[in-house]
């Protein structure tokens, strides 16, 4: 457990909830566990989407939330009229979603993708109760500022990552003392045995075609390039207190173990589960309890051979860099994260090669002076320079 103790549920039932990112695959994940769960498990208090209406309409109706919040202003006329005779409060803009985040709640899905959910996920941490952290971006970008503000506010932080999910529960389960070291394990995703030269030439289609799990392409491309390990590198140093020597990567191509905790005294807790989000969300929703999925039961007889290999940094170079950031420490994760997003974006659109990506990367680490990352403002701040010389930079990469 990151942060508070457990809450005490017999006097929280109804648990309040608010999604933020409601329109996501996290979002929509978390909505089909809540309608799906027993009558009067959940209050839903806010539901947050940047502009798709129809959908966040949609998805407030199901659930009777008290309250659906667009980020994008222009999207508001639509989900008036679409929650018109509802009673469900509308609203739109930064702010409103800021203070969606605030209303009074439970547990919080901190869902929304990129910098955007930023200050909305601080604000949650600000207010309390338990969030489940689904924002790489909060973690990787503001990990000590979103860590000492859940401290102060005696907020309890949950992992929602499979990998960091698995890796608090084998702790809860292992205990906390003890602990030499944690294994995040990687599916290796599309690319996994492929040369450097095929890899140069790969198409976006070739990218975003995961093996195993079905995301969108922004996550599948972190996954070709092994760039969402190197974040979780970095999640994870915050989430669980340890520098980054003591956090290994291993491929797991079957990806049913999610993550390891290795003890002192030679044993070693793993966390198993069938590659579905739906499971560690579940984990936290129902958190310390736990609620039952209408999921395949994993068979491991029937899974066979479980395989491990360590990852080979030279043509997966985002770890390295991953771990250079976390090492430099102040700006330099949102630097990196910045210029991977950017990177992405390019490669999406046909302007840069695969292998691009990555020297990208590392050429905007090279030109974007690291600075404290004590505040918000800091971080909007290298986020934004960090963008501003990737796309300078993207002329050495066409």
């Amino acid at each position: 457990m990151i942060g508070a103790g457990p809450p005490d549920l017999a006097a929280e039932t109804p648990r309040r909830v608010t999604v933020l990112g409601a329109t996501g695959s996290i979002g929509r994940a978390t909505l089909d566990l809540i309608a799906a769960a027993p009558e009067g498990s959940f209050d839903v208090q806010a539901l947050v989407a940047n502009g798709n209406a129809a959908a966040l309409a949609e998805a407030a109706r199901r659930v009777r939330a008290k309250r659906a919040v667009v980020a994008d202003e222009r999207a508001l006329p639509e989900l008036r009229d679409a929650l018109a005779g509802t009673g469900i409060d509308t609203a739109a803009g930064a702010d409103a979603v800021v203070e969606a985040a605030t209303m009074p709640a439970d547990w919080t899905m901190a869902g929304i993708v990129g910098a955007a959910g930023l200050a909305p996920t601080l604000a949650a941490v600000a207010q309390g109760g338990i969030v489940a952290i689904a924002n790489k971006e909060c973690l990787v970008c503001a990990g000590a500022a979103l860590m000492a503000r859940a401290r102060a506010a005696g907020t309890t932080l949950l992992p929602v990552d499979s990998e960091h999910n698995a890796i608090f529960q084998a702790i809860a389960c292992g205990g906390a003392s003890g602990i030499e070291s944690i294994v995040l394990t990687a599916s290796g995703g599309p690319f996994w045995g492929w040369s450097l030269e095929a890899m140069r030439v790969a198409s976006p289609a070739q990218a975003v075609a995961h093996p195993v799990w079905r995301m969108g392409a922004k996550i599948s491309i972190d996954s070709a390039t092994m760039m969402n390990k190197g974040l979780e590198i970095i999640e994870a140093a915050h989430l669980f207190g340890l520098p980054d020597d003591r956090i290994d990567v291993l491929v797991h191509r079957q990806a049913l173990v999610h993550g390891l905790v290795y003890y002192g005294d030679r044993s070693v807790v793993a966390t198993l589960a069938p590659p579905d989000m739906h499971t560690p969300i579940a984990h936290t929703l129902a958190w310390p309890r736990r609620m039952a999925l209408p999921l395949p039961r994993l068979d491991l007889a029937a899974a066979g051979a479980l395989t491990f290999e360590r990852p080979d940094v030279e043509r997966f170079p985002a770890l390295r860099l991953a771990r250079a950031a976390l090492r430099a420490g102040g700006t330099a994760p949102a630097v990196l994260n910045a210029a991977n997003e950017v990177a992405v974006r390019l490669f999406l659109d046909g302007r840069i090669g695969f292998l691009s990506i990555a020297a990208l990367i590392e050429a905007v680490l090279d030109r974007v002076a690291t600075t404290s990352a004590e505040d918000l403002d800091a971080v909007l701040a290298a986020d934004a320079e960090a963008r501003r010389v990737a796309e300078e930079e993207t002329r050495s990469f066409a």
